[in-house]
Parts: C-alpha cells; sequence; structure tokens
C-alpha cells in the first residue's frame, strides 16, 4: 500500500527514516492480587523486574476496588492470584483487576493462578450439579483474560473450558528434583511410588518412570453424600517394607491421605512420605497429617501456609521459579512444553 507525503512527514519528524515502520516494544507488567503477593513478589525477583504499583480496597460493604497506578496501556499484563482461603472473595478481587486492566487498554492480560479455583467441580457427578470450573473459566474470560496459566489443575479437561491459550504446568520437576537431593540410596532401593486413587494413576505412573520405582494404587471410595469422608478399600501393589511416597495435586482437609497412609502403614510399608502441589490444608488438614502413620510431607508454596498450619514433618519448596520461567516463555513469544520436555 502507498504510504501518502504526510505519513512521510510525520516519519521525519519522529526521527524515523521514511519508509521504516516503527516497532513498538513489548512491555513486561506483573500485578499481584492480595492472596499471596509474597509469591509474586519471589516470581518478579527471578524476571529481574518489579511488581506494578496496585491499590487493593475493601470497603466496609466488602465491596472491592482495585487500580493500577501507572499506565499499562499496551503492556503484556501478569496478574498472579492463587485461590486458598477465602476463595470467593480472592476470585471477586482477580475478576475486578481484569476490568481494570481491560479499561487501561493492556494489550494482552494473563491471569496466573497456581491453584485453579473450583477445580474439583470439573463435571457432573450427579442430577443438578453445577460444573463450576467451567464457570470460573467463563467468568476469566469476560472479564477481560486472554490466558491462563495453572499448575497442575486437578482435571486436564479444564483446559478445554477456556476459550482461549491455557498453560498447564507442572510442579512434578521442583518435587522431583528435591527427592532426587534427598532420598538416601537404601530409600530409592526400596521405593515405591503409590497413587492415592484411581484418578491419579496416570500422574503416578509418571513419577513411576522418573523414580524408575514400581506403581502400587489405593482403592478408595467416596460417600457421594458426604464430604471429605473417604473409605480405604484395597491397595494394589506390594508395599510391605518399603518406602512409600503418595503423589497428589492436592491436600484439602488431609483425609483421604491419612487414611492412605495408615493403609500403607497397615500393610508394611516401611515409611509413607507424601508429596502434593497444592496445600490447602482446610481443618483439620494440620492436625490430621501429624498422624504417626506419616513421616513427612512435601508441598510447594503455590498457596499461602500461615504459621499455625505448619509442623515439624512438612517442607515447602519454592515454586516462583517455574512460574517466572513459564512467563518469560510466554511473553517472549517461546515454549512453554519445552520446560517439561513435552511430558505431562
Amino acid at each position: 500500500m502507498a504510504r501518502n507525503k504526510n505519513t512521510v512527514d510525520l516519519d521525519v519528524a519522529r526521527g524515523i527514516a521514511p519508509g521504516i515502520v516503527a516497532k513498538t516494544k513489548k512491555r513486561l507488567v506483573v500485578a499481584s492480587g492480595r492472596s499471596h503477593e509474597e509469591l509474586a513478589l519471589a516470581v518478579t525477583r527471578e524476571l529481574g523486574t518489579e511488581l506494578v504499583p496496585t491499590e487493593h480496597r475493601t470497603f466496609a460493604s466488602g465491596e472491592i476496588l482495585t487500580r493500577f497506578e501507572v499506565s499499562i496501556r499496551g503492556c503484556d499484563v501478569f496478574l498472579i492470584q492463587t485461590f486458598g482461603p477465602p476463595v470467593n472473595e480472592w476470585l471477586m478481587e482477580i475478576l475486578i483487576m481484569l476490568d481494570a486492566a481491560k479499561r487501561a487498554s493492556a494489550k494482552r492480560i494473563t491471569v496466573v493462578a497456581p491453584y485453579y479455583p473450583y477445580s474439583r467441580q470439573d463435571k457432573k457427578g450427579r442430577g443438578r450439579e453445577p460444573i463450576s470450573a467451567r464457570l470460573v473459566a467463563d467468568l476469566l474470560r469476560t472479564a477481560g483474560a486472554d490466558r491462563i496459566m495453572s499448575v497442575d489443575l486437578h482435571a486436564a479437561q479444564i483446559q478445554g473450558f477456556f476459550d482461549g491459550p491455557v498453560d498447564h504446568l507442572f510442579a512434578k520437576p521442583v518435587l522431583l528434583d528435591y527427592f532426587e537431593r534427598t532420598l538416601t540410596a537404601d530409600d530409592r532401593a526400596k521405593l515405591t511410588v503409590v497413587s492415592p486413587d484411581t484418578g491419579r494413576v496416570r500422574v503416578a505412573d509418571t513419577w513411576s518412570d522418573s523414580l524408575d520405582a514400581p506403581l502400587a494404587i489405593i482403592h478408595k471410595r467416596r460417600d457421594p453424600n458426604v464430604a471429605n469422608q473417604v473409605t480405604v478399600n484395597e491397595i494394589v501393589g506390594h508395599v510391605e517394607g518399603r518406602v512409600c511416597l503418595l503423589v497428589d495435586d492436592m491436600i484439602d482437609t488431609g483425609g483421604t491421605i491419612v487414611k492412605a497412609a495408615q493403609a500403607l502403614k497397615n500393610n508394611g510399608a516401611e515409611r509413607v512420605i507424601v508429596a502434593a502441589t497444592h496445600a490447602i490444608f482446610s481443618d483439620p488438614a494440620a492436625q490430621r497429617l501429624q498422624d504417626p502413620s506419616i513421616d513427612a510431607v512435601v508441598v510447594t508454596d503455590s498457596i499461602p501456609l500461615p504459621p499455625e498450619k505448619r509442623f515439624p514433618a512438612l517442607t515447602i519448596l519454592p515454586i516462583a521459579p517455574l512460574l517466572a520461567r513459564a512467563i518469560h516463555e510466554v511473553f517472549e513469544d517461546g515454549s512453554v512444553t519445552s520446560m517439561f520436555d513435552g511430558a505431562a
């Protein structure tokens, strides 16, 4: 298309050679909600940047206000918000942040949600139930999110609920590195990876391959009419005299994990180590996880844990390097999949 004289004169006035189109430099902006500011600060340190100054207010009525204190026009904005308790307040806050960013003319907005809210409501188990994980995706999209980034989704199908790119990250490399450094040669020789239920078999199987350890599966039954009540029926696999590594995506009240650990010890397991990504730790999880059947619990800091929910056998690993690397890849139009060698 021919360029008219007025356009060329404007280029010259800006110091641009005639006929050369100016390119706008990409700008990375990271902002945080109030759910886990410590994690957001750790992410920005890894990226070598700072959080954009943001005003957050909660009025006496409970209404929330968010305002970015500097211009984010044309920026590639990453909003970090995880969803520990109170989950509904943090969900409303991220929706308001999205609306503020959209109205401030951000170029692209990515929601970085290490723990995705309502992820366990990903399908209808009974008639007249909601699929709340889909509802959350719709809310985020409507509010202005162009992209979602999350870690260890409870169900991979949640990626299909969002009408846009979803970066599904895995905490396994973070946890795996810890165990490779801390397990003794004797532990490795006696190690068995255990899936706490049939729904986590695929994940446990990848752990089994990575650690070159056999796999065991716990079959459990949950009463659909009673929340957080689990019955362990049987264990498939050899656990007697073994060091059992129980792997799961989250620990909420701890009922499933504790009953699984008790079943393993009752079947002759030497030690039981629990590894999980998201430490929700709803009461009374912290007390339950100090059960004698559990020798150690290893989680990430995807959800903030107050001092009263920590205990001597608990190890918390930083997830900020993983999130920072993924943000960098997205911002630079790189490959997030390459972070995991193309494997789940």
